[in-house]
């Protein structure tokens, strides 16, 4: 194999290599002048919907709006708290900070998910709501979420930002709480040229509320029931997102693929480098593969210095970043999720990837775990 062999992780510039049936709905919408709301945004809404499987659904700006909006419409404010795990993106937390609420970290397990025991251990007589993250594409066991959620009378909000195209015990991710948020940002598996945001529920009450909320509270043009925000998902988004959905099931094919080619080979690398199990129940997205490694650092360092774009998703639980220690948070309160930190290490897994592309991957890997590989000698 040639050493000049590259692997991106960063597949944009392919994936829009070719736009021009998106430039054919731009034109479209421009002779429209249907900028805000109408009729494109309310097209791909019924599409999502329908892929998803909810009845209800709306667009926003982007995937935190999508956490924000979902927790204002649930009614989560100030003095209430919800359990949410420490390993997720910002976004999660920042939006029950936005809302006023209180967040509550749990640990993880080792497929990176809730831990849905250790969460149970958290509930107090202030808990709200759960916020369950489908984190890197893999499904925590919704079926146990809910039960917890059940037995304490919480409210569940799914954070499947990542998880747009999987499945979990064969319904979608985010279909099984209150409500369900997903990000439709440029790296995730519903992808649109900027931002972009859905949710979903089946209640109708709250649905009619948001459309409002996201729309400054408007009832009409001249007037407003009460005081919204501009939350609004743009049309020329819509138009990317919708002409992107009707790949989205032959791109995750292939994306589990590469993820099934890397867990037979890496898998064998131990116990230096860690794969972490998969769930039969779930069909992941595979919107970050990571793994563990003994010595991360280095094992990056190799990577990229062999042309594998590797990276860390994260460094630094949420609750040791510095507003978590705010909280009162510190070193040893989510041993599972600190452990994983020191270790992690992200792949690129897209479907972009060539079967020699994977192999590099794959080969620079085991090179640098082999006793006598290049990187150790």
């Amino acid at each position: 194999m040639s050493d000049h062999v590259r692997v991106p992780y960063n597949y944009l510039p392919m994936q829009f290599a070719d736009y021009s049936e998106i430039a054919t709905g731009w034109d479209a919408l421009i002779k429209s002048s249907d900028f805000t709301l109408g009729t494109f945004m309310e097209r791909f809404e019924g599409e999502f919907a329908a892929y998803i499987g909810s009845p209800r659904c709306l667009g926003t700006n982007n995937g935190t709006d999508a956490l924000i909006l979902a927790l204002r419409a649930l009614g989560i404010g100030p003095g209430d708290e919800v359990i949410t795990p420490c390993n997720s993106f910002y976004a999660t937390t920042g939006a029950i900070v936005a809302v006023g609420a209180t967040p509550v970290f749990c640990d993880v397990d080792e497929r990176f998910q809730t831990d849905v025991d250790d969460a149970a251990r958290r509930v107090t007589d202030r808990t709200r709501a759960l916020l369950p993250v489908h984190w890197a594409g893999a499904s925590p066991d919704m079926r146990q979420v809910m039960d917890l959620a059940q037995a304490h009378n919480l409210l569940v909000l799914e954070d499947a930002c990542m998880a747009i195209g999987g499945k979990v015990h064969g319904t979608s991710p985010g279909t099984f709480g209150d409500m369900g948020a997903f990000s439709m940002h440029p790296l995730k598996t519903l992808n649109v040229m900027g931002d972009g945001g859905m949710v979903i529920t089946e209640d109708a009450e709250r649905m009619t509320w948001m459309l409002k909320y996201r729309n400054h509270g408007m009832v009409d043009r001249d007037h407003i029931e009460f005081w919204g925000v501009n939350m609004r998902l743009q049309p020329l988004q819509a138009i990317v997102a919708s002409h992107m959905l009707t790949s989205l099931d032959e791109r995750l094919a292939r994306r589990r693929e590469v993820q099934r080619t890397y867990d037979e080979r890496l898998g064998t690398l131990g116990p230096s480098i860690v794969v972490p199990p998969r769930a039969e129940w779930n069909p992941e997205t595979v919107s970050l593969y990571m793994i563990e490694a003994d010595d991360r650092d280095g094992l990056i360092s190799h990577l990229v210095a062999n042309g594998v774009e590797a990276k860390v998703h994260y460094p630094v639980p949420l609750h040791l970043q510095k507003p978590g220690r705010d909280l009162g948070y510190g070193p040893g309160d989510m041993p599972v999720a600190e452990a994983q930190a020191d270790r992690l290490v992200t792949l690129p897994a897209h479907e972009y990837l060539t079967d020699e592309q994977v192999e590099r991957a794959i080969d620079m890997v085991a090179d640098f775990a082999s006793p006598t590989g290049g990187a150790r000698s």
